[in-house]
């Protein structure tokens, strides 16, 4: 059974006041004959009485209310520090109690919390991603290490218009954070080598606003790495070849010789046949690798767009989008005519409806020509993305391995760059940037 409180005692001698001063109120109404003066008479007694003692009573309480008043205003506030020093065994202690309770469970969320928050900022500040967040109006939210060093120097870049930031940055680094399209994007820095990064931006919505998550990741080293097992392959693809080739072809001379000892000179001309099928073979095989390892240097002249690309489309088959630029460009026409025939097979080969495989120029305002050649195929996976320009390197089951990678030689050789990009609709899209005609051109 609960214990009888401290109030509960002052209550009842309240009571037993307020019982003395009616008992006294009518024995003196009993001596007066005046009612209405005995009741105030006893008025005056009781209610000072009674007063001071609920106002006693009541003190306690009114501060622990209080207490609980600050204490769930702090927990408002985020303060989950706060407890209260219970001492009562009633109802309201059993409150102060379960506040206590609550603001311990809060206060081990929130230090749980900040811990996995703590781990994950470590996790993101050392990843090898450049990774920058955008609100809807374009500001940087959040920017890890990796960002800073990319786009800033080193600097905060929190609170800052991501464009802003761009504009100070390579061309080619601001083209890759503004283009539209997830892919593949050589950058080229001044004083280094150039790195091929893999861009990807993803949108989504927080507290009802929208915010724009941007990814830079290298695959400089990667490739690199990739780019060193591509040859070992191919060294023993070639070997494979040869020796595919030169032992029937050394069968075959001996059984030559043998035919002409034995004067059986009707099957000497299956025997040359053969040799020189196999012959024919061989050297086209190595024609292939030959030139894609001898490249020669460019030879630039000024191109006008307006007569280029009619000559082109009588070549395969594409269509054109946009209006042409008027100003000339400055690169070797036969070799380029290479690199679009090439990626222009590539965009029909590749399921695309015919037509839908189209070409678009575009004359930007850094000093360069943007081409893209576009279609409507199933585009590629990220692995083959990722690998696409690697030399050697096929999809198809009768490929060299060797379209992509030299058309990227080639548009290098005119000091250009490719990126490759799946398109949002669906399809590919081969994004080529060439420098414009100088006055020095030819």
């Amino acid at each position: 059974m609960r214990a009888i409180s401290l109030e509960g005692k002052t209550l009842a001698v309240a009571a037993a006041l307020a019982a003395g001063g009616a008992v006294l109120g009518v024995c003196i109404a009993r001596q007066v004959d005046d009612g209405v003066l005995a009741l105030l008479f006893s008025c005056a007694l009781i209610l000072p009485v009674t007063l001071l003692v609920i106002r006693r009573t009541m003190a306690p309480v009114s501060r622990y209310l209080q207490a609980l008043i600050d204490g769930v205003s702090s927990l408002r506030d985020g303060d989950f520090s706060i407890n209260l020093a219970v001492r009562r065994r009633d109802e309201l202690g059993d409150l102060a109690a379960a506040y206590n309770s609550v603001g311990d469970i809060l206060r081990s969320e929130r230090q749980n919390l900040y811990q996995r928050e703590l781990l994950l900022d470590t996790v993101i500040q050392s990843s090898p991603q450049s990774l920058v967040l955008v609100d809807d109006s374009g500001h940087v939210l959040y920017a890890n290490t990796a960002a800073r060093r990319r786009f800033a120097d080193g600097r905060r870049m929190e609170g800052v218009l991501f464009d802003t930031v761009l504009d100070a940055c390579p061309p080619s680094l601001r083209e890759a954070a503004r283009a539209e399209l997830d892919g593949l994007y050589t950058v080229e820095i001044e004083g280094s080598e150039p790195e091929i990064l893999h861009v990807t931006r993803n949108q989504f919505r927080l507290n009802t606003r929208e915010h724009r998550l941007y990814q830079f990741k290298s695959l400089t080293r990667e490739l690199t790495r990739q780019e060193l097992a591509t040859w070992k392959k191919v060294i023993r693809v070639i070997s494979h070849e040869l020796n595919n080739s030169l032992a029937p072809i050394s069968s075959l001379a001996h059984s030559g010789r043998l035919a002409v000892q034995a004067q059986r000179t009707d099957l000497l001309d299956g025997i040359f046949e053969t040799i020189e099928e196999r012959s024919a073979r061989l050297r086209h095989f190595l024609e292939n690798y030959a030139r894609f390892a001898k490249l020669p240097q460019p030879r630039l002249e000024r191109i006008d767009w307006s007569s280029f690309l009619p000559r082109l489309q009588r070549a395969v088959r594409f269509g054109l989008e946009g209006e042409l630029p008027t100003e000339p460009a400055n690169f070797d026409a036969a070799q380029i005519e290479q690199v679009l025939i090439n990626l222009l097979k590539n965009a029909h080969e590749s399921g695309s409806p015919a037509d839908a495989v189209r070409l678009a120029v575009q004359q930007l305002d850094d000093g360069q020509f943007l081409i893209r050649v576009m279609d409507r195929g199933p585009g590629m996976s990220e692995t083959v993305l990722a690998s696409a320009l690697l030399p050697f390197y096929s999809t198809k089951p009768e490929g060299t391995g060797l379209g992509l990678t030299l058309c990227r030689e080639i548009i290098e050789a005119h000091g250009g760059r490719v990126a490759l990009a799946n398109r949002a609709e669906g399809g590919l899209e081969v994004r080529l940037w060439l420098p414009m005609a100088h006055s020095g051109a030819v």
